[in-house]
């Protein structure tokens, strides 16, 4: 497959959309670790794993500032793990939206009595009760969580996942260049375990398109808590494309203002309920959302597929709340 990295503009590849490759089936609508020097406090060298001089009595929870490669200054825990916030949480008033499924992926910073700070202002510190009636520890408002994907102090490889993780600085804000929300887009051709050729983003989640859109529709048929469910791919100006067609990108202009990336006139999403790269559980979610291959076509349409188009396996269509995005799955 090749793959030749292509930076275009939006704007200009739209006009490209008249080129589209054509696909079968129906297409319309359907009814390391260094201590910041933030706080002054002293101490914070990481040794054995424990961020400090030492280590909080057991009924206590530490909250330190530390540098961490590749995203700078977030907070920590007591062991030097890199804590997150999440997008469909909210801050005023704060309240955590990520329970079942999603607490198993991103367990909740829980606390246990007084919260050690160092580089934190202590009035940003605060608690939230979630629906277990257990107490999470917020800063600014945002409930903190770890990632179980992190394996060892000093790493972050949560950062972007769904585009709606990020690593949390002192002030419970994003870290990293995700508190400016500058960048470029990636969108890059991948493969998915059992469903074949797909369309994935920077961060390696898969994307979709929506059957009640339609193809070279002027605006996304997804919005409220369906784009609540299914976060539009949302363009800065500037998309990189590995191994897709540049004649195949454009955009449409969201009712909120934004600005939304298509591929093959489809406007493109991601899934709230897939928690890491490879994950494709929207697959067929009511029959209106599937994976988008990179030629713009839905999974299984094209004449030279061989992938099955399959629903996953408990898609929580209608009843799951692990990404916080209410009842209704769209």
């Amino acid at each position: 497959m090749l793959r030749t990295r292509i930076a275009v503009s939006v704007a200009a590849a739209a006009a490209g959309l008249a080129v589209l490759t054509a696909c079968s089936g129906a297409e319309t609508a359907q009814p390391v670790i260094a201590p910041a020097a933030a706080g002054g406090t002293g101490g914070g060298q990481l040794a054995n794993g424990q961020v400090g001089n030492a280590a909080p009595a057991s009924n206590e929870s530490k909250l330190v500032v530390a540098d961490v490669a590749s995203v700078g200054q977030v907070i920590t825990d007591q062991n030097g793990m890199t804590l997150y916030r999440f997008d469909k949480d909210t801050a005023k008033p704060p309240k955590s939206n990520c329970d079942g499924d999603c607490a198993k992926a991103w367990p909740p910073v829980l606390a246990t009595g007084d919260v050690q700070v160092q580089g934190i202002d202590k009035n940003l510190v605060g608690k939230v009760t979630r629906s277990d009636g257990t107490e999470q520890i917020t800063v600014g408002g945002w409930a903190l969580y770890r990632y179980a994907k992190d394996t060892k102090a000093g790493e972050a490889t949560g950062q972007g996942v769904g585009g709606a993780w990020y690593a949390a600085n002192a002030k419970g804000g994003k870290a990293g260049q995700a508190a400016s929300e500058a960048g470029t887009v990636k969108l890059s051709a991948s493969n998915i375990d059992g469903l074949g050729e797909a369309i994935v983003d920077q961060n390696g989640m898969t994307l979709y398109l929506f059957t009640k859109d339609t193809k070279k529709a002027k605006t996304s048929a997804c919005n409220g808590d369906c784009a609540k469910t299914w976060p539009a791919v949302l363009s800065n100006g500037k998309v990189e494309l590995q191994g897709i067609d540049s004649k195949l990108l454009g955009s449409i202009k969201r009712s909120d203002g934004t600005e939304q990336v298509t591929i093959g006139g489809w406007p493109v999403y991601t899934f709230s309920k897939d928690l890491k790269p490879g994950d494709a559980n929207g697959m067929g979610v009511n029959g209106t959302w599937f994976v988008i291959e990179p030629n713009g076509c839905k999974v299984g349409t094209t004449p030279s597929s061989t992938a099955n188009q399959a629903p996953a396996a408990d898609s929580g269509a209608g009843s799951s709340n692990n990404s916080g995005s209410g009842g209704t799955t769209y």
